[in-house]
C-alpha cells in the first residue's frame, strides 16, 4: 500500500537526482554551520558535489518524458537497440552519423542515422529511453543544453541535434 499518489511518485522519480542533490546540500550545509573540525572542512566539498548533482539531475529530468510509449530501448556497450511493436533495430554509437529529433511524429522520435542501414526511429517516451541521455552525451561535440531546449521546445519540424561531419556548406548555419 502506497501513501503517495502514482502521479506524485512519477514526478518525484523524474527529479530524483536533483532531490538527492538537495538532500546532500542540506547535509553539507549542516556540517558547515553546525560543527567544527573535520566535518566542517568536509562540508565544503560536499556542498560542491551537491550542486553538481543538482545540475545533472535537472538536465536528466528535462530529458525524461512521460513513459508508456511504444517499445523498449536498451543501451549496452555503445549499442542502442530499440524493440518496437512494429519496427526495431540497432545502431552503434561509433557508427552514428546524425541524430535528429523528429517532432512531427506523435510522440516525438529520435532518428539515428548510420551508414549502410535504415534510420532507426525511437519514440522519446519508450521504456528505457532515459538511458539515451548518457549515450547521447558521449557524442563528440553534442550540445546538451541545446538538445534539451529542442526536446522541450515548440514546433513540429525535424531538428538535427548532432552530426558527425556536416553535409551542409560551412557558411550555412543550423540555427
Amino acid at each position: 500500500m502506497s501513501f503517495i499518489r502514482p502521479e506524485a511518485a512519477a514526478g518525484l522519480n523524474r527529479w530524483r537526482e536533483a532531490l538527492y542533490g538537495g538532500a546532500i546540500l542540506l547535509l553539507g550545509l549542516s556540517w558547515i554551520f553546525g560543527s567544527r573540525g573535520l566535518l566542517y572542512l568536509l562540508g565544503y566539498p560536499v556542498v560542491v558535489l551537491a550542486f553538481v548533482l543538482i545540475w545533472v539531475g535537472v538536465q536528466r529530468a528535462r530529458f525524461r518524458s512521460a513513459s508508456g510509449g511504444a517499445g523498449a530501448v536498451q543501451v549496452d556497450e555503445g549499442q542502442i537497440t530499440y524493440f518496437g511493436p512494429l519496427t526495431g533495430g540497432a545502431a552503434a554509437l561509433a557508427d552514428l552519423e546524425r541524430l535528429t529529433l523528429v517532432r512531427s511524429l506523435k510522440p516525438a522520435h529520435w532518428r539515428l542515422d548510420t551508414p549502410q542501414q535504415e534510420s532507426l526511429l525511437i519514440p522519446v517516451n519508450a521504456a528505457g529511453s532515459e538511458a539515451l541521455f548518457d549515450a547521447f552525451a558521449t557524442l563528440q561535440g553534442l550540445q546538451t543544453e541545446r538538445m534539451l531546449a529542442e526536446l522541450n521546445g515548440p514546433g513540429d519540424q525535424p531538428v538535427v541535434i548532432w552530426e558527425r561531419r556536416s553535409l551542409r556548406p560551412e557558411h550555412v548555419r543550423l540555427h
